[in-house]
């Protein structure tokens, strides 16, 4: 049977699509396929690739695609929805998984099939764009130069840039659920916006307000550093954090069906995401700090690229390294997987 690049699934998606054109310049063959017919034939036609088209629930369907290729892409969001039957079917067909998935949760469940994944001499590696790979090898390069230490914190910006359709749709299920952080070594909930601080950055003259929220390495930097606490930060408004502070008053009407229905009205209305130029002058500011028992602190900043363009990026390297064999079985981290030397042939810049 012929043998793809990759299966991208969710090539309808904006971040997919931004995946397929990008292999298309770089002259891979993926396996196109999702479940909008419309979309991926247009997007498949236009870029001369061939597509499948199946929905996760489609077992035959999803196996046949599989068997075509020795890796999957998986973009179709949200992940908490549509990770679990894909790794399934991964380590039933013994094909290697990566994702652009951020949501703790998944990152755990996915870790839960390290021994199956183990057993079939594949790897299994959610986060593989902007959500996480930056992040998870600039706490790795931390821990380096730190060795003992015991505090994580990171925090990170987006300029000039929005979020995608998909993007705000997962955030959307994520509306009225409480926060988080690693504190000796376990998941502890708390408020969203219950922690804040600033950081600088060079070439901006104000410093960056952050808050507190449930990021992805509370789960992926504590098993590729294996420091028990971390925090993780994203910037906002001060005006937008004062109102998340009185969210515990009306988190009951943010799970609300109602309210669900309403918001992904107004998101079924913006545009698939950021456009190309965009996309070219935004910016992603990552700030992260360590530190030991004795009090000893090491910090680091890291600029990228556009979050989407970093994703594009990122994914696609993760595929080309997967299919010319250098992988590393079972569950894995970014930097676990190929260490801070990933960011090397990557748009980032340590500053």
């Amino acid at each position: 049977m012929q043998q793809y690049s990759f299966l991208l699934y969710g090539a309808n998606g904006y971040t997919g699509e931004l995946i397929a054109r990008q292999a298309a310049n770089l002259g891979l063959k993926p396996l196109l396929a999702g479940r909008n017919k419309t979309a991926v034939t247009r997007l498949a036609d236009e870029l001369n690739m061939p597509y499948r088209i199946f929905g996760l629930n489609d077992t035959k369907a999803l196996h046949a695609a599989l068997a075509e290729t020795t890796l999957v892409i998986h973009a179709a969001g949200p992940y908490h929805i549509t990770a679990l039957p894909m790794v399934k079917a991964c380590i039933e067909t013994g094909t290697h998984y990566i994702d652009l998935n951020g949501d703790i949760s998944v990152f755990e469940l996915i870790r839960s099939f390290h021994d199956n994944a183990l057993q079939k001499d594949i790897m299994l590696l959610p986060g593989a764009g902007f959500d996480v790979v930056p992040t998870d090898c600039l706490a790795m390069s931390l821990k380096k130069k730190l060795p003992d230490a015991t505090y994580l914190q990171i925090a990170f910006t987006i300029t000039g840039s929005s979020l995608s359709r998909g993007t705000a749709i997962s955030t959307l299920h994520q509306l009225g659920k409480p926060g988080a952080r690693r504190f000796n070594g376990l998941l502890q909930h708390e408020p969203v916006g219950k922690r804040r601080f600033n950081f600088t950055f060079p070439g901006f003259s104000k410093p960056f307000f952050t808050m507190s929220i449930p990021w992805g390495d509370l789960s992926t930097a504590y098993y590729s550093t294996g420091i028990p606490n971390i925090e993780t930060y994203t910037g906002i408004s001060k005006i937008a954090w004062y109102f998340l502070k009185a969210q515990k008053a009306f988190n009951w009407l943010l799970r609300s069906n109602l309210a669900h229905k309403l918001i992904l009205g107004i998101i079924k209305q913006l545009p698939a995401g950021p456009g190309t130029q965009t996309r070219q002058k935004g910016a992603s500011l990552i700030y992260a700090r360590v530190e030991n028992i004795k009090g000893e602190t090491v910090n680091a900043r890291l600029r990228c690229s556009e979050a989407y363009a970093f994703t594009t990026d990122a994914a696609l390297l993760i595929a080309e390294k997967i299919t010319a064999s250098n992988y590393k079985p079972g569950y894995q981290t970014p930097a676990s997987a190929y260490g801070v030397e990933l960011l090397d042939s990557l748009p980032a810049q340590y500053l």
